[in-house]
């Protein structure tokens, strides 16, 4: 039956969830281009580009962004930008940033956050972000990375709405959707409502990997969701409220985050129960025209070592590395775009490894990594038999190849696929191990998609709609 309109939907304490549409339980594992010209006449158009949708909300109210250099309204792409995007290449706009857009508009904008790499998107991985003020608005930016992740009181002292308007790469341990959780945490403590503006996931063709265990919460992974989730940050958005995997009292906030996540092998979500007085919204405003197999192409790179779309595409495999001694690119020009070891042959290519904005602090930093290539590589998910193979040319050699342990299970999610690694498992083993849990996410999370799972199936006037969540909600599933 074919879909009229998108999702809008209420939850209010006790209330089953109702539905509009139909759920899309299933993403795409293969990644198509439009089917049909009617479909490929009409133009994808960001939640931030759909003025009309959210402006009404803003208005007469001090408004907070939670932005970065990927929060832009664009036309043509960004001139001079590695990434383009092929979506549309056919508008003469000219891009402009969010915070301009809703000043230009007269929208009161009191203050920034911004997330891991900054404001403007140009810091390395892991590095710290010291508050600043904005030199062409004179906005303060509040940083939500270093010693501070969580908006404080003081941050929202002197603000009515939070915009959330941020590129994701659809990976769970890519840190925006960290800072998403406790953006939706601080709001719903200070009954401060939001608003996410919603972008595409360039990787939200695939569901895989392992789910993420109680026992590995950390920054880089605090939900109970595969490593690729097959989701966008406003359907996650509607998730993490709908599941109440935040704490919705600040007398819960120093509580560890694995209270409040569901248990991957079962059906039926077990929330945590929030207290009455916490209330607040949250809004979605929907990508226009998009669907999970739908080839994005980013205009912005999201972060500074992940600088074109091979990379993107390669980087929910390749980051396992870093818990290892192998290079991924960091300090070369082709970050996240290979694999490479000073001593072990990894591939026939030399390729000098030196510091540099991106990378300050880069894995074998002064070396010649011989290293392959990885641009070519058709990638579906993850590929886990780079993996396999990398470690058995390190074993063959003796030489240590989980150099951080800890960490490279902090990425999986568990040390279940560290462990099948050693014990020589098969990739087929590894997978199939992961068939459960991903049975049961898949099922966890329809409610919350907003997107179908092919062209065939969008809705034919292909608009989307408001979709409004209440932050003390209850979420029941059959």
């Amino acid at each position: 039956m074919p879909i009229k309109s998108l999702l809008t939907f209420v939850l209010l304490l006790s209330a089953a969830i109702t539905f509009s549409r139909p759920s899309y339980a299933q993403t795409a594992t293969n990644t198509k281009a439009y089917e049909g010209a009617d479909v490929a006449e009409r133009r994808l158009q960001v939640g931030a580009a759909q003025f009309d949708e959210y402006l009404p909300l803003l208005e007469g109210k001090r408004v907070t962004l939670v932005v970065n250099q990927s929060s832009i309204i664009e036309g043509s792409g960004v001139e001079g930008s590695t990434i383009k995007s092929s979506a549309v290449k056919n508008s003469s706009l000219e891009p402009i940033h969010l915070v301009d857009a809703l000043l230009s508009r007269d929208i009161n904008v009191v203050s920034i956050m911004s997330p891991e790499h900054g404001f403007r998107g140009k810091a390395g991985a892991g590095e710290k972000i010291d508050n600043d003020v904005d030199a062409k608005t004179g906005l303060p930016i509040h940083s939500l990375y270093g010693k501070t992740k969580k908006p404080t009181d003081d941050m929202l002292a002197n603000t009515d709405i939070l915009v959330f308007d941020i590129q994701d790469v659809g990976v769970r341990f890519y840190t925006y959707l960290s800072t998403l959780h406790y953006v939706l945490e601080a709001a719903a403590q200070a009954h401060i409502p939001v608003i996410v503006l919603d972008r595409p996931n360039p990787n939200g063709a695939f569901t895989d990997g392992p789910i993420l265990q109680p026992d590995y919460v950390s920054f880089v992974g605090m939900h109970a969701i595969p490593v690729l989730h097959g989701m966008t940050l406003g359907e996650l958005a509607l998730m993490i409220v709908g599941e109440q995997w935040i704490a919705t009292d600040a007398s819960d906030a120093k509580q560890p985050a694995q209270q409040y996540q569901s248990k991957p092998q079962t059906l039926q979500s077990q929330p945590h129960q929030p207290k009455p007085q916490a209330q607040a919204l949250l809004t979605v405003i929907p990508v226009a025209n998009y669907h999970k197999q739908m080839p994005y192409s980013l205009p912005v790179a999201p972060s500074p070592n992940l600088p074109t779309d091979a990379a993107i595409t390669l980087y929910p495999t390749l980051c396992f590395f870093e818990g290892t001694d192998v290079s991924v690119g960091r300090g070369t020009p082709l970050p996240f775009q290979l694999i490479g070891h000073p001593v072990v042959a990894l591939g026939d290519e030399s390729i000098g490894v030196a510091a540099n904005q991106a990378a300050p602090s880069p894995k074998h930093n002064n070396t010649t990594l011989k290293a392959s290539l990885m641009t070519q590589a058709l990638v579906s998910g993850l590929d886990i038999e780079v993996l396999l193979s990398a470690y058995a040319q390190f074993k063959e050699q003796g030489i240590t190849f989980f150099t951080r342990p800890d960490f490279f299970d902090k990425l999986a999610g568990t040390d279940s696929l560290r462990q099948a690694i050693i014990a020589g498992k098969t990739s087929k083993q590894i997978q199939a191990s992961w068939a459960e849990g991903l049975a049961t996410f898949k099922q966890l999370r329809a409610p919350y998609l907003l997107y179908p799972a092919t062209a065939s199936e969008l809705p034919s006037e292909g608009k989307g709609g408001v979709n409004t969540i209440n932050m003390k909600a209850e979420t029941h599933h059959e």
